[in-house]
C-alpha cells in the first residue's frame, strides 16, 4: 500500500522537521510533516489497518491510495504458481494473489476504501491500482482490511470486504477507542518498571515493554511469526534463509513470554507444532528407524513431507551409518537433489551450482551431516515448554491432550533410537549425533545427552500426574538411571579435553567425530545451566552447579564488564540470572539489547553497536528479514533475575524467589507470573526488597525462598495480619484468588511507598 500526498515536487514530509511516534500503550503511530498529520492503528477486533489523514497546507493537495502486487501478475517456480489480480468491487480496490503447488493452496485478499472525500479508481501500470481524491481540507480515512485461507471454497475477497465494511461503519475513532481498551488490559496483566541514576535500567525497560508490544502485535494469529521478517515484509519475500522454522531463533521470541501473563501468545507456536504432529511422527520412523516424534531444527510449518519406503529406507541405513555413503544409490542422489538443503532433513548439501545445464550439489562434511541434520533436543526443548505452560496453569486437561503427547513423543524417540545402546560401562551412550551446529557426528554430546537428562524424568512426573503408562514409566526410568553423565572435559575421550590447572566444565562431547571446532568457549557450553531445570540457585544437585559456574567463568576468563560482546542470539544473561550473578546480568542484558559485539575491522577489536535501526530491530537475517531476537533474550534473562519459580530439580515442586540476580543499583519494581498460578508483585529500592505481594490464582501452597535471609516475616491475608514466617524456606497454603503481602517483621503494608511512572 502506497499513499501519495500530493504532485510531484511536494514534500509534505521533510526529514528535518518530520516528527513520528509510536505510543505502544494504545497501538497508535502518529506522524507529523509540513502541515500533514497522519495517525495509523491496526484494529483490534479484525485485519484492518485504519489511517486519518488531516491536511492543513495552505494549498491542500490531491491524495493517492494505492494497491501495488509484489511480483508480476504470473511467476511460475517448478510446479508452485503465484497468481496476482488487481480489480475493483463495490466501489473498493482488491488486490488477490493465489498461491498453488500440486494439492496446495493459499489465497489472500487486501481491500482498500477511501472515506471522506470521493474518490475515482486510478490505474498505474498492470501492477498498481489505486483510488485518486481530490484536494481538499475535509479529514480523510483510510481502510485497508486483509483475509487469508487454505480452503479453495472460501471467496477470500468477500472475507475482506467484511472485515473493511464493519471498520468503516466503527469509524477511525472508534477503531481507536477499541485499540486503546484492548492495550489497556494487556498492559494491566503484568510490568517491569526499572530506574538507575544513569538512565541504563530505563534503557533496558523501554527495550522489555517494546518487545512485548512486538509479539502482541505478531503473535495472535494461526502460526507464529517467523524469526526473521517476522510478520513485517513489505517487499516480498526474499528472506536470505527462506521461510522455515528453526527452534533455535523462534525460542528467542517465546521462551521469554510464560513469566509475562501473557500465555496466549504462545498459542501459535504450540498450534504450529502440535499440527505437525502426524509429519513428526512420520519422520522419526521412517528416517530414523525409531517412535514417539521427531520435531526437525529446522522445519515448515507443516511438517516434513512423507518418503517412498525404498529411499526412507535407504536414508536410515545412510543417517545411522549403517551404510557407507560413498556407496549411496543413484535412486536416492536424485531423490534428494529436490531437497531443500535448509532442511533438516536434507542439510548435509553444500551450496548448489549450475554446471553445465545441470544443478549439482556435493556433501558439506564427511557423510550425511550437516549444521542441523543429527539434532534430536529440539523436539526435547519443544516439549518442555508445553510442560511450562501446564506447570503455570495446572490445566490437567492441557497437559492430557496437548502437553503429554509432546513429552512422550520425546522421551520415546530417544528410547528407541537405534544408536542409543549400553556400552560395556553398562550406561546408555549415544552415538553419532550432533552437538547442535558447532559439531557434527560425535559421541554423547551436550544437547543430546542433557536433552535426556532434562525431559526423561518431565515425562515421568506427566504420565504419573495423569496416571497412565506405567509401563513406559519404568522404561524411562531404567534408561534415566543409566544413562551416560552429561559430559565434561574430565571425560578422557572429551573432544575439548581439560588442561593442566583447569576446572572441571560442560564439553561438547566426546570422540569421534565428524566436523566441527570443539575449542571455542561460548554460551552453548551453558546448555545444562540453562534448559530443562537441570540447574538454578534451587537445584539439589551441587556438581551440576559447580561445573555451570565453572564453566560461565571459562567463557569469561576476564570476567563481565561494561564492553563485554554479547551476541545477538546469545542465552549467557539467562545462564547469569540462574546461576545467581546479578552483576554479570547487567551488563550481559544491557550490552545485548546494545548489540555490541566486537568489530573485526579494527586492530584492537573496538567495540561497537552494529546493526540497531531507529526502531529498536535489527536485519540480523538480511533483507526484508527485519527482528528482535535479541528483545526476547534480554528480556527472559530480565525476567529470571527479578523473578525465578523454579524447583530443585527437573519437574520437582517450584520456589519462588524474587530479585535472584539482581544489581544492587538498579531499581526495580515488577509484577510476572510464576509457576502454579501465582501473580508476583515486588520492588527493590536502593538494594532493598520492599515487599512481596502475591495473588493467587489456583490456590496452591505457596513456596518462597526468604526475602530478608535470616530475618522473621510478617504474613497478611487480603490486608489483615496473620502471622509471621520464620526460616529460609516459607510455605504459605492459599485459597484461590486470594492476595497475600510478605513484610519484614513490624512492617505494615500501609507504610510500603513504591513509587513507578
Amino acid at each position: 500500500v502506497d499513499i501519495e500526498f500530493g504532485r510531484l515536487g511536494s514534500e509534505p514530509f521533510p526529514p528535518q522537521s518530520t516528527r513520528q511516534k509510536l505510543t505502544v500503550y494504545d497501538g497508535l503511530v502518529t506522524v507529523e510533516g509540513e502541515g500533514v498529520r497522519v495517525e495509523v492503528l491496526a484494529w483490534q477486533r479484525g485485519d484492518v489497518f485504519a489511517l486519518r489523514i488531516d491536511d492543513h497546507r495552505q494549498e491542500p493537495q490531491p491524495l493517492e491510495a494505492w494497491l501495488r502486487m509484489l511480483r508480476p501478475p504470473r511467476v511460475r517456480t517448478r510446479s508452485h504458481l503465484a497468481q496476482s489480480e488487481l480489480f475493483v468491487r463495490d466501489g473498493h480496490v482488491v488486490l488477490r494473489q493465489v498461491f498453488t503447488e500440486d494439492d496446495y493452496y493459499c489465497a489472500s485478499a487486501l481491500v482498500l476504501a477511501v472515506v471522506g472525500r470521493p474518490a475515482r479508481v486510478a490505474q498505474f501500470g498492470d501492477m498498481a491500482l489505486g483510488l485518486a481524491a481530490p484536494a481538499g481540507r475535509a479529514t480523510v480515512q483510510i481502510f485497508v482490511a486483509s483475509a487469508a485461507t487454505f480452503d479453495r471454497q472460501v471467496d477470500v475477497v468477500g472475507l475482506a470486504l467484511e472485515h473493511l465494511q464493519q471498520a468503516i461503519q466503527r469509524s477511525f475513532e472508534g477503531i481507536l477507542r477499541d485499540s486503546r481498551d484492548w492495550w489497556r488490559q494487556f498492559w494491566q496483566r503484568g510490568f517491569v518498571y526499572l530506574h538507575s541514576a544513569d538512565g541504563l535500567a530505563d534503557f533496558v525497560e523501554q527495550h522489555y515493554t517494546y518487545f512485548l508490544y512486538l509479539m502482541a502485535s505478531s503473535s495472535r494469529g494461526l502460526f507464529p511469526p517467523r524469526f526473521g521478517g517476522m510478520v513485517w515484509l513489505t517487499g516480498g519475500d526474499y528472506r536470505r534463509w527462506g521461510v522455515q522454522h528453526w527452534w533455535h531463533n523462534t525460542s528467542c521470541y517465546y521462551r521469554a513470554i510464560p513469566p509475562t501473563n501473557r500465555l496466549e501468545l504462545m498459542d501459535p507456536v504450540f498450534r504450529m507444532y502440535s499440527g505437525m504432529y502426524e509429519a513428526c511422527a512420520r519422520a522419526a520412523e521412517q528416517q530414523w528407524g525409531s517412535k514417539g516424534i521427531w520435531i526437525p531444527e529446522t522445519v515448515w510449518f507443516d511438517g516434513l513431507a512423507p518418503l517412498p519406503e525404498d529411499i526412507a529406507a535407504e536414508m536410515r541405513d545412510l543417517y545411522l551409518l549403517r551404510k557407507p555413503w560413498e556407496t549411496r544409490s543413484q535412486r536416492f542422489e536424485q531423490y534428494a537433489a529436490t531437497g531443500h538443503p535448509h532442511s533438516s532433513r536434507w542439510n548435509w548439501k553444500a551450496r548448489e551450482q549450475w554446471q553445465q545445464g545441470q544443478l549439482v550439489y556435493t556433501s558439506k562434511y564427511n557423510g550425511p551431516f550437516g549444521e542441523v541434520t543429527h539434532i534430536f533436543s529440539t523436539t526435547a526443548k519443544i516439549a518442555f515448554q508445553y510442560w511450562l505452560r501446564y506447570e503455570y496453569t495446572l490445566d490437567r486437561q492441557w497437559l492430557a491432550s496437548r502437553a503429554y503427547p509432546m513429552l512422550k513423543g520425546a522421551a520415546e524417540f530417544y528410547r528407541n533410537f537405534p544408536n542409543l545402546r549400553k556400552g560395556a560401562d553398562e550406561k546408555y551412550h549415544i552415538y553419532n549425533v550432533n552437538d547442535h551446529e558447532p559439531i557434527k557426528g560425535a559421541q554423547d554430546t551436550l544437547e543430546e545427552v542433557t536433552a535426556m537428562h532434562g525431559i526423561l524424568p518431565v515425562a515421568i512426573r506427566a504420565a504419573e500426574i495423569l496416571g497412565i503408562d506405567a509401563e513406559l514409566r519404568q522404561a524411562w526410568r531404567e534408561l534415566l538411571d543409566n544413562l551416560v553423565p552429561i559430559p565434561t572435559n574430565d571425560h578422557p575421550n572429551a573432544l575439548d579435553p581439560r588442561k593442566p590447572g583447569e576446572p572441571e566444565i560442560w564439553s561438547r562431547g566426546n570422540r569421534p567425530w565428524v566436523a566441527g571446532n570443539p575449542t571455542p568457549k561460548n554460551d552453548h557450553l551453558l546448555i545444562p545451566a540453562i534448559y530443562y531445570d537441570l540447574c538454578s540457585l534451587e537445584s539439589e544437585d551441587e556438581r551440576i552447579r559447580r561445573v555451570s559456574q565453572a564453566t560461565f567463568e571459562a567463557i569469561y576468563p576476564g570476567g563481565v564488564h561494561p564492553d563485554t560482546p554479547v551476541p545477538e542470539l546469545s542465552r549467557t544473561a539467562t545462564a547469569a540470572a540462574l546461576l545467581g550473578r546479578g552483576k554479570d546480568l547487567q551488563f550481559l542484558v544491557l550490552n545485548q539489547i546494545r548489540c555490541l559485539r566486537p568489530d573485526r575491522d579494527f586492530v584492537d577489536w573496538k567495540l561497537t553497536q552494529v546493526g540497531v535501526l531507529p526502531n529498536r530491530m535489527t536485519l540480523r537475517e538480511g533483507v526484508q528479514a527485519i527482528g528482535a531476537q535479541r528483545l526476547g533474550r534480554a528480556a527472559e534473562a530480565l525476567q529470571l533475575g527479578l523473578l525465578q519459580s523454579l524447583p530443585p530439580r527437573p519437574a520437582g515442586d517450584p520456589i519462588i524467589r524474587v530479585f535472584p540476580a539482581w544489581p544492587n543499583n538498579w531499581d526495580a519494581t515488577f509484577r510476572l507470573l510464576a509457576r502454579r498460578g501465582f501473580l508476583v508483585t515486588s520492588s527493590m529500592q536502593g538494594g532493598r526488597i520492599r515487599f512481596v505481594e502475591i495473588h493467587s490464582q489456583l490456590g496452591e501452597v505457596c513456596r518462597l525462598r526468604n526475602p530478608w535471609p535470616g530475618a522473621p516475616v510478617d504474613l497478611y491475608r487480603d490486608g489483615q495480619r496473620s502471622g509471621t514466617l520464620k526460616g529460609s524456606l516459607l510455605e504459605v497454603p492459599t485459597r484461590s484468588g486470594e492476595t497475600i503481602w510478605l513484610l519484614p517483621a513490624g512492617v505494615r503494608p500501609e507504610q510500603v511507598r513504591v513509587r513507578v511512572p
